[in-house]
């Protein structure tokens, strides 16, 4: 056998088990559908979807929102404390993290390019499989209050951890599926602990589900298959089938699936009343709408009678049903890491990055964590361009969050402590910015009659040159005052054709950005 590693969801590497040549392949599965169809997806069929869809045992609470992409648009508005947060945690907080190997999809690899080092590590898979680290995940050092503290001192205004990764496992109290943190491991309500910590510290508190991605994450080859299946180990015990999804990937196992799908999200929004139902782009294809549509109308009323504003946050298309991803219905749109795939300028109306703190977004034994010197410009690019900046958090099997990253964290709202009123509640200008890397590399934000000038940098020499408010350039208005926030007295200042020219004062404490405060302008 031979691997190919091809890039996918999360930048991650997906392994394509191919067979040595002249070795005989793996017999068809019976699915219903292409998988490469799908993406991350179970593939199903409309037929599929609408068994699944009547198995559903909930019914609609009452309200406005049907489940229809014409109910959702005439009903849903985006929530105000979203604009207002421009910055939030978010975290890949599971089972991964016990052996800590290569990054949070140790259960694809372990049956798939790690299967020997697995073995080697923990004993062969039909002894010890993913399951076997369930009884690991324990938590035992974890503080709710504590990682609840840390998330306020980062200044972060919403938290939003993994409730369910690919793994299926179920990191809350569950009455769905007894494959959960109260039950296994841990013996507690993790998510629940932190949602209560969480809001009584004043941040808002969501939830991210990637569950839909089990149902074909894991795919052993041939030899490791057939071996398992023989045995009926792991992978084809029956206690474990509807934990692993590989026995069975019939058309009537998927509609179950996607019935169970609904009903875990279901239990989240009645079990947590979450402010914000995030989900991967395993939901992504069409055919799924019935059940999306399912869900977000359930939300949605049910927000309405606790007097809350709530969202869902997606990637891509999967509430885009027009195939123009600026046109979301009764969704926040989420692009995975800022750079190539987020928005290159400004972008209208409400979108989220989630960006990794470290070099993997689960817990690895060998990550490297980046410092705030990265993420504080991260943050202020992304909320020049109008966005949110969601930094993913990687905790410990134990319940800790690793020194490095608790740095970081403080860091960051070190400067925010200073700089925020430059960050919260603001939008874009008509421009995100100005310079390139260097001395004078400026980027832009709004709030009321302020415009922020956050230098990404001390500017060198003893002016700071903004050639966007050059005399006669398009603003409105008159330059009336400058500040630099975190200091006492207004600066100097002068305006001509080259731009404003603020006269600097001696540099404040080392920092990756500073903010002038700028006002006297009439902005929209």
């Amino acid at each position: 056998m031979k691997s190919i590693l091809l890039h996918s969801c999360f930048g991650l590497a997906l392994i394509v088990i191919l067979p040595a040549v002249g070795a005989e392949s793996t017999p068809p599965r019976q699915d219903v559908a292409s998988d490469k169809a799908f993406g991350m997806g179970p593939p199903a069929t409309p037929e599929v979807v609408a068994n699944a869809l009547a198995a559903v045992k909930t019914s609609l609470p009452s309200g406005p929102f049907k489940p229809t992409w014409e109910s959702v648009k005439a009903n849903y508005h985006d929530p105000a404390w979203f604009r207002e947060a421009k910055f939030g945690l978010f975290m890949h907080w599971g089972v991964y993290a016990v052996p800590g190997y290569h990054n949070e999809w140790y259960e694809k690899h372990m049956y798939g390019a790690y299967i020997k080092w697995h073995q080697e590590h923990f004993g062969p898979q039909d002894k010890f499989g993913y399951k076997d680290f369930l009884p690991l995940f324990t938590n035992e050092k974890f503080n709710a209050d504590e990682w609840a503290a840390l998330f306020k001192a980062s200044g972060a205004r919403y938290v939003i951890p993994t409730a369910q990764h690919h793994d299926n496992f179920a990191l809350w109290d569950s009455q769905v599926t007894p494959i959960n943190a109260k039950n296994i491991g841990a013996k507690r309500d993790l998510i629940g602990e932190l949602a209560v910590a969480v809001r009584k510290q004043g941040m808002k508190f969501g939830v991210s589900n990637h569950g839909i991605e089990n149902f074909t994450f894991t795919n052993p080859p041939k030899e490791l298959r057939d071996e398992l299946a023989a045995k009926k180990a792991d992978l084809f015990d029956p206690k474990w089938i509807d934990f692993y999804h590989v026995a069975d990937r019939s058309p009537a196992a998927t509609s179950r699936f996607l019935a169970d799908w609904v009903a875990r999200n279901i239990e989240l929004i009645d079990k947590y009343q979450i402010d914000m139902l995030w989900f991967d782009n395993g939901v992504n294809h069409r055919v799924y709408d019935p059940l999306k549509l399912e869900v977000a109308a359930y939300y949605y009323n049910r927000a309405r009678q606790w007097r809350k504003e709530v969202a869902i946050s997606t990637k891509q298309l999967a509430y885009a049903p027009v195939g123009d991803d600026t046109q979301q219905i009764g969704s926040i749109v989420d692009f995975e890491k800022i750079g190539s795939r987020s928005p290159a300028g400004i972008r209208p109306g409400p979108w989220q990055v989630d960006d990794p703190i470290g070099s993997t977004w689960g817990y690895t034994n060998d990550m490297k964590i980046v410092g705030s010197g990265v993420i504080i410009p991260k943050l202020i690019e992304t909320v020049s361009r109008n966005g949110n900046y969601l930094l993913n958090l990687s905790p410990k099997a134990d319940g800790t969050i690793p020194d490095e990253q608790q740095k970081t964290l403080r860091e960051v709202g070190a400067w925010l402590q200073v700089n925020g009123e430059a960050i919260y509640g603001t939008h874009n200008w008509k421009q995100f910015g100005e310079g390139e890397k260097g001395a004078q590399n400026y980027r832009f934000t709004v709030k009321g009659d302020t415009l922020y000038v956050i230098a990404l940098g001390w500017p060198k020499g003893d002016e700071a040159v903004i050639g966007s408010l050059a005399s006669g350039s398009a603003s409105s208005g008159k330059v009336a005052k400058v500040e630099l926030l975190g200091t006492q007295n207004a600066l100097s200042f002068t305006q001509d054709t080259a731009g404003l020219h603020i006269k600097l004062p001696p540099k404040p404490t080392p920092g990756p950005a500073y903010t002038f405060s700028i006002s006297g302008l009439k902005l929209d």
